[in-house]
């Protein structure tokens, strides 16, 4: 069974930057995307950005301030925060898609850190 654990969260300064981190842990066939989601008080699960094939893709809100990026040896993917606002406050959840040795499609989420941005 694949799990997913994020740590990085916390209290931060507009302004200021965080890195999030998502260790994956367990057996699975093939990874076909990873990427961050968040989730505001109130609000929604909104996608933040995702990393698959090489490429990145990221939500406007947040395009040439985050970062997604991926360490295969370490089964770890990070979302750099730079430039951080208010209103990036929420729960991040990191996501998986791939597929099991059964040839079954996976989907797994995270705990969720918080990050919260205020002065």
């Amino acid at each position: 069974q694949v799990q997913l654990v994020e740590s990085g969260g916390g209290l931060v300064q507009p302004g200021g930057s965080l890195r999030l981190s998502c260790v994956a842990s367990g057996s699975i066939f093939s990874i076909n995307a990873m990427g961050w989601y968040r989730q505001a008080p109130g609000k929604e699960r909104e996608w933040v950005a995702t990393s698959s094939g090489g490429s990145t893709k990221y939500a406007d809100s947040v395009k040439g301030r985050f970062t997604i990026s991926r360490d295969n040896a370490k089964s770890t993917i990070y979302l750099q925060m730079n430039t951080l606002k208010p209103e990036d406050t929420a729960v991040y959840y990191c996501n998986l898609k791939g597929n099991s040795w059964k040839g079954e499609y996976l989907e797994v989420w995270g705990q969720g850190t918080l990050v919260t941005v205020s002065s």
